[in-house]
């Protein structure tokens, strides 16, 4: 009886931290709002709205600014965040790179900064990449005592559950402690994988979050799925590594020692390594007609269409290429959604496949919005 109790409690507890972070990305999104609006728009009782735009004001986050428009009746209070109230930080790390990005509390991007870092396992890397933090922050005249912690986002397997990042080929590590990175940083830090963090950026950062699937095509291919606002972690933390999917049988052999793999078709070097080890270089190629490059990108979108439908016919929902490909391919898209098209079984006529909205930063966003969502739901 007593552990049904308890259980009943936690439940309920993470259902009011679940409501309290829809409801204030709710205001982020739209600006302005009242409590009659959130409770008629997302669908919870007009008691409950009201309690947590209360708990939100008395933090601090939100704050009314007069009354809103009425077409009959009492005024409502017209309700928006404190955008300027809290600071978040966001560390995407990468083979050959870092991304900072400092937000604020509704995630706008005040800052942006990419620098060369390659990553070298040990404690020389980190106390490198916190002095870069630190500058960066500097620069940024940003106000310290507003931050509420560093998302970083690294392109490996994060288990929560054992607090470590279990597998990172691109990076040579596996089994690394996030407690001993966390120690390397002045603020509180929060850990994801770089495809979910760029899929939370698309997701929470935009209207109508439905279900997608977001397609990373990077370094190497990942991928991640986002639910209803929240990311679909799965039982070891690996929901969405489709690049470890096989497109061709006792095909090329991946990194992984598999044959066969997405990966080995599709990750971005297999264009990059057309033009110099440059993406952009490759695009500025195909868009002047280059043979070569054309006949590359011919290759390379037959494999990611066969990838794209088979995602598709599991999941049935939109998908958006994100990663360094999905963030250069522009009209280029249109080639690839005509091989998609021509392999699904059941015809349809409107696109399902879309670039992604941030072109650049995705997974430093991402992770920093997390942050924020971390920081909401302790209130």
């Amino acid at each position: 009886m007593g552990d049904d109790m308890d259980k009943k409690k936690i439940t309920n507890m993470e259902v009011k931290k679940k409501n309290r972070n829809e409801v204030f990305r709710y205001i982020c999104k739209r600006g302005t709002v009242s409590n009659p609006d959130i409770s008629y728009n997302m669908k919870i009782s007009l008691p409950t709205a009201t309690q947590i735009t209360k708990e939100l004001i008395a933090e601090g986050l939100l704050e009314e600014k007069g009354e809103l428009q009425s077409t009959g009746g009492r005024r409502a209070k017209a309700l928006s965040a404190v955008v300027d109230v809290r600071l978040a930080v966001g560390l995407d790390i990468t083979k050959n790179h870092i991304a900072l990005v400092l937000t604020n509390i509704v995630g706008e991007i005040l800052k942006y900064e990419r620098i060369h870092q390659p990553y070298i396992p040990g404690e020389a890397y980190y106390r490198e990449v916190n002095e870069r933090l630190e500058h960066f922050l500097d620069e940024s005249g940003a106000d310290r005592d507003k931050i509420i912690g560093v998302g970083i986002s690294f392109p490996g397997i994060i288990d929560m559950d054992k607090g470590q990042m279990t597998y990172s080929h691109i990076l040579g590590v596996e089994a690394v402690p996030l407690n001993a990175v966390s120690a390397f940083f002045s603020y509180p830090c929060f850990f994801i994988n770089d495809a979910n963090a760029g899929a939370y950026a698309e997701g929470v950062h935009v209207d109508a979050a439905e279900r997608f699937f977001y397609l990373s095509l990077s370094n190497t291919v990942g991928g991640a799925i986002f639910d209803g606002d929240e990311l679909i972690q799965g039982k070891n933390f690996r929901c969405g590594e489709v690049g470890h999917m096989t497109v061709v049988m006792d095909g090329e052999i991946c990194y992984c020692g598999k044959k066969g793999c997405l990966d080995a078709y599709c990750a971005a070097w297999h264009l990059s390594d057309a033009a110099d080890g440059k993406l952009e270089q490759f695009f500025c190629l195909l868009d002047q007609g280059d043979a070569e490059a054309a006949k590359v990108w011919d290759s390379y979108t037959d494999y990611l269409a066969i990838a794209v439908n088979n995602i598709y016919m599991v999941l049935d929902c939109e998908i958006v290429l994100g990663g360094y490909v999905g963030s250069c391919m522009g009209t280029h898209l249109q080639e690839l959604w005509d091989k998609v098209a021509g392999r699904n079984t059941f015809g349809e006529k409107e696109p399902y496949v879309k670039t992604c909205n941030y072109k650049v930063a995705a997974a430093a966003l991402g992770a920093a919005l997390k942050v924020i969502e971390m920081f909401v739901s302790q209130i």
